[in-house]
């Protein structure tokens, strides 16, 4: 997709401004575009990608089925600039035919609060961030008996624990698939056989309390992790989740102080995340353990309620 130059320096110039954390906006990659120009004259572009999902796709775990997702290039226009994006999208969508199970995504820097006012403006709501976090952990503040990492033998326990995170999640963020159990069990069984990506679990009692899914990332140029995250090696958290009656008693808090020391002495840049903002226990937990959010995912379902 060929965006004139100073579009994307603009862009880039943006990112800089808002967060010195960030990397340098990718140029866009093939779909539809999508132009406009402010009141003094200014071009405004965005890039239109449609993603079709299929019942057994992973992705649908945190996904609509049918997703329009938009990458602006607004340089510094601002709330005027974006506003003018998100109505152009909402009058191409007024030639399809958008379902139940669809929805309008963009994935954007978290702390530019000229963008913030533009997604309400259209009906927007932030499901997803992208958390990280660099500096040393805090300390433990709890005694748990034991964290250990798991083994093939703590699949069912360990499957049990993961779905039960969508139990809670479907009623705060994106509605949980009925098929949730299905489409995590793969990769968490290949976790499990293996010695990297490791799950860790933290028992009580001879219980098996909370469960934490971890992976490593390396953010090296041309990389997908390279338009997210500075350069360097990643610990991804890919799921943590405590057991239903457990949540607060300090296992999650045990657990990470020690997967945290595990990614630390492996060499980690930093350990990064995926939380719902809306999650009234994700968005304190994780902010408490030194995470903030880098990037928002900004969302509408179905896609026809974009405003």
């Amino acid at each position: 997709m060929d965006i004139a130059e100073p579009l994307l320096a603009a862009c880039r110039a943006r990112f800089a401004a808002v967060d010195a954390l960030l990397p340098p906006a990718a140029p866009p990659a093939d779909g539809v575009r999508l132009d406009a120009a402010t009141a003094d004259g200014t071009q405004v572009t965005g890039v239109l990608q449609r993603h079709r999902l299929g019942p057994g796709d992973v992705s649908t775990l945190w996904s609509a089925a049918d997703t329009w997702q938009l990458f602006p290039y607004f340089g510094d226009t601002g709330t005027e600039g974006l506003d003018l994006l998100l109505r152009a999208l909402r009058g191409l969508l007024d030639g399809e035919k958008t379902g139940d199970d669809s929805a309008c995504a963009v994935v954007w820097p978290s702390r530019d609060a000229e963008a913030i006012r533009a997604f309400l403006d259209h009906g927007l709501v932030p499901l997803g961030a992208l958390g990280v976090r660099t500096a040393p952990p805090p300390p433990p503040d709890c005694d748990v008996e034991v964290v250990r990492r798991a083994g093939p033998d703590d699949f069912a326990v360990a499957l049990e624990l993961a779905t039960a995170t969508f139990d809670y999640t479907g009623l705060v963020a994106a509605p949980r698939r009925a098929n949730t159990a299905d489409l995590l069990a793969p990769a968490l069984r290949e976790a499990l056989d293996a010695e990297e990506p490791a799950v860790w679990l933290a028992e009580d009692g001879g219980v098996v309390q909370a469960m934490a899914h971890c992976a490593w990332i390396d953010a090296t140029a041309g990389s997908a992790a390279a338009e997210l995250l500075p350069p360097g090696r990643w610990g991804y958290v890919n799921n943590v989740v405590t057991a239903p009656g457990e949540r607060g008693g300090g296992f999650g808090r045990a657990l990470m102080a020690r997967v945290h020391q595990e990614l630390r002495t492996g060499g980690a840049t930093g350990t990064y995340l995926y939380y719902n903002p809306t999650n009234p226990l994700a968005s304190v937990f994780w902010h408490r353990q030194g995470y903030r959010p880098l990037w928002t995912t900004w969302e509408v379902r179905p896609a026809g309620a974009l405003r």
